[in-house]
């Protein structure tokens, strides 16, 4: 709700949401359509600009342009199957990419059925047979280890099925986390499993989710590749997308289209909207013949980043709680201030803690440096190379799956999905 002032003004000049306004503001003109108020200070007001971007202005004055024009959705002919294409199934988790905008009433809508999937993104149409459902509705930052764990089911159901390929709609902040959980839940899928995400918003022109999907869709279709990946931008142009590792691949940008990249490592494949494929460091072909499912997720695993000043007693309130695991974003090397030792080894009796470091690009080397072998001697467990997120998430998995303390730990230092380089040359 807009506040009385700017409801009187609006009504004054016969204004509605939707309707081509001018806006004047310190003798500076503004023109766009006026959106709707959802939250924050009341007195401004919303309109899109024509670049796309939403801008919020307090205005002194505002002007009738034009009024809305209610346009009837046309009816969207019902998708027919073409038995000559392969079928991808799309899930959708939420996220920017999973939903189109109206212009005029301000609307988010979901997109899951296969007719709306191909109407705002018609391509697909051309490449294969598409399918799609809703598992869930979720700003990325909200989905947590239950929807992991449902995700997983979902995707044992679609393995059952004569599908080419899997793609994941997901929001992008915590994509990264969903790869790298999916990847350990899921040993040698027996197809793809693609998540694909959007850094712009589908009402903007510089929205990067369509190709994202079109990309994803053509390497599925046009590859043997099996496993879980990425599909995002690899630059801010429109040329290609990479085909990234789920568990050495980070958003590094919070904006940007090319935000995801990959750090120890290098991109699995460029893909081409047109469907040409460039693999740069194709993955082997594993010798296991069977898919092992084991999704479960422990919750008492926490993320810690090291830091100056940092209090013991934060080490103390997951001893207390009775926590199975911490990961440490230790700083250099794999160090944290000697005052946490002794919380350390109080945690360390029932617990289990794993080093990484904050510098991302390198490794854990405890034996350097004094602090190092220090923590290593009260049965810290080096993290090698591996993200701190993506650690965060192998031991938590472990933890629910491995009743075994030795074979955790065990596991901890072993690569098990490309999480681990043997040595680090990038």
């Amino acid at each position: 709700m807009y506040s009385k002032r700017i409801e009187n003004l609006l009504k004054k000049s016969g204004i509605e949401v939707g309707d081509r306004i001018e806006v004047i503001r310190n003798g500076k003109k503004y023109e766009g359509t006026l959106m709707p108020r959802i939250s924050g200070n009341e007195d401004i007001i919303i309109i899109k600009l024509d670049n796309g971007y939403n801008v919020g202005i307090k205005p002194d004055k505002i002007k009738l342009v034009s009024k809305r024009v209610l346009k009837k959705r046309k009816k969207v002919k019902r998708v027919k199957k073409d038995p000559n294409k392969p079928t991808i199934v799309i899930l959708g988790m939420g996220g920017t990419i999973a939903s189109k905008i109206d212009y005029v009433t301000g609307a988010v809508t979901p997109l899951f059925s296969p007719e709306d999937i191909v109407e705002n993104v018609p391509e697909l149409k051309e490449i294969s047979n598409i399918e799609g459902r809703e598992i869930d509705r979720k700003l990325s930052e909200n989905v947590d280890f239950d929807d992991y764990e449902k995700l997983v089911k979902e995707i044992k159901k679609e393995m059952k099925r004569k599908v080419k390929g899997i793609i994941i709609t997901h929001g992008t902040d915590t994509l990264h986390y969903t790869a790298s959980a999916l990847s350990f839940a899921i040993e040698n899928p027996p197809l793809p499993i693609i998540l694909v995400g959007s850094q712009r918003s589908s009402d903007r022109a510089s929205s990067d989710g369509p190709m994202n999907l079109i990309c994803a869709a053509q390497f599925i279709t046009k590859t043997d590749f099996k496993g879980v990946a990425i599909s995002m931008h690899a630059s801010e142009s429109d040329d290609y997308c990479h085909i990234l590792p789920p568990c050495k691949t980070r958003k590094m940008h919070s904006s940007k289209r090319d935000a995801f990249k990959t750090v120890n490592s290098k991109p699995i494949a460029k893909v081409y909207p047109d469907g040409r494929v460039e693999f740069i460091d194709k993955p082997k072909e594993s010798n296991i013949p069977t898919t092992t499912i084991k999704g479960k997720f422990e919750r008492k695993v926490a993320l810690l980043k090291v830091y100056p000043n940092m209090d013991p007693k934060i080490v103390d309130f997951f001893t207390k709680n009775k926590y199975k695991g911490i990961v440490l974003e230790g700083t250099g090397m794999g160090h944290a201030p000697i005052k946490i030792l002794e919380p350390l080894k109080k945690f360390l009796k029932n617990g289990i803690v794993v080093m990484t470091t904050q510098c991302l690009n390198g490794r854990v080397n405890m034996n350097v440096y004094s602090t190092g072998r220090l923590l290593q001697d009260i049965g810290v467990v080096s993290g090698e190379d591996m993200l701190p997120e993506v650690a965060y998430i192998k031991l938590s998995w472990l933890l629910a799956n491995y009743k075994s303390r030795k074979k955790v730990e065990e596991l901890l230092k072993k690569n098990l999905r490309g999480e681990i380089n043997e040595r680090s040359e990038i």
